[in-house]
């Protein structure tokens, strides 16, 4: 929506979609955000799928995060980065992170444990010709996360609300974390903070490097 946005005069909050779009427009090569978009629960008969995954395709820009939301299929989520061929980085782990959580059940595709060496690997890319972007997976700091077996009931119970509610589209992500919110009495946003921060700091390294 973001040339709707501009040619109506209209604000807005940007997805990393769009911030993909203007950071590349602006000669920005890196950025920090939380967690990505992705393959929504139950996908395969929604079809509901961020358009982060196909800009992260696309744009030459490194986003630094911590991971794919967790309210999302994290599993069907790298299926299909996989397939649109966007490389993913773990950072020091082999581990994916599950944005509230420093841990999921599933294994990286990749591993790096210096921004310098990212730095690299972008360069390199770049220089075989290769488009799109890369998602780098941070973890969240230990002495923040909330743990995946803690988060799972929240996340469920948010869940079952916005089934109940028949809530669909873009009205989804935007529900399910004010829920997720309300049922953590504020735990979610004090780790949706650090983490962020941490992936500013991450993001800045690799900034630096390039």
């Amino acid at each position: 929506d973001l040339a709707y946005a501009l040619a109506q005069g209209r604000t807005g909050g940007t997805t990393v979609a769009a911030t993909m779009i203007s950071a590349h427009q602006a000669g920005i090569k890196v950025f920090a955000t939380g967690g990505i978009g992705g393959v929504h629960k139950g996908a395969e008969e929604s079809f509901d799928i961020s358009a982060d995954l196909d800009e992260l395709s696309r744009t030459p820009v490194i986003v630094v995060s911590a991971g794919a939301k967790a309210i999302l299929d994290i599993e069907k989520t790298l299926e299909v980065l996989e397939t649109r061929g966007v490389p993913v980085v773990a950072f020091g782990t082999d581990t994916m992170p599950a944005f509230w959580s420093r841990v999921s059940p599933f294994q990286a595709p990749l591993r790096l444990d210096k921004a310098e060496d990212i730095a690299r690997f972008y360069k390199v890319r770049g220089d075989l010709g290769i488009v799109g972007g890369m998602l780098i997976a941070n973890p969240v700091p230990k002495a923040s996360e909330i743990p995946a077996e803690t988060m799972r009931g929240y996340i469920d119970a948010a869940q079952a609300d916005l089934n109940r509610d028949g809530i669909t589209g873009k009205a989804v992500t935007p529900t399910l974390l004010a829920r997720i919110l309300e049922l953590t009495e504020g735990a979610s946003l004090t780790t949706n903070i650090a983490l962020v921060e941490n992936n500013a700091r991450l993001a800045a390294k690799i900034a630096g490097a390039l």
